[in-house]
């Protein structure tokens, strides 16, 4: 894709918070570092490009524990399934179980209590 086939797709996106067009030579200049796009042309090519922001400023990914993402207060959805309670809770104790299967704690004998701890207290 050429730089003024992205502006000129930039220009038919429904954008609503910033119309401002945009041109190649524009997106050219900031690929160059010659301008710096605003906040709201950065979250055009977001948007766009189905990515983060900080994607596209470079920023890297925080590390997150699986255990924390399931105990969130978020809606979690596999293929556009909203899972229930019982269905995180059920998924993550076949993800800790599978991995502890594949990843035996190896410097402590695991007791009956280490093995009952796959509920995810959600309550």
């Amino acid at each position: 894709m050429t730089l003024n086939e992205l502006a000129k797709q930039l220009n038919e996106m429904d954008f609503s918070v910033s119309n401002k067009p945009n041109s190649g030579p524009q997106i050219g200049s900031w690929e160059r570092g010659i301008n710096t796009p605003s906040y709201l042309e950065v979250l055009k090519l977001a948007c766009f490009f189905n990515v983060s922001v900080d994607f596209l400023v470079g920023r890297a990914y925080q590390e997150l524990d699986l255990a924390d993402i399931f105990a969130m207060n978020t809606q979690l959805t596999l293929e556009g399934n909203l899972l229930s309670a019982k269905e995180r809770q059920e998924v993550y104790g076949l993800i800790k179980s599978y991995l502890r299967g594949r990843h035996p704690i190896k410097t402590k004998k695991q007791t009956a209590a280490d093995k009952s701890d796959l509920t995810l207290p959600l309550n």
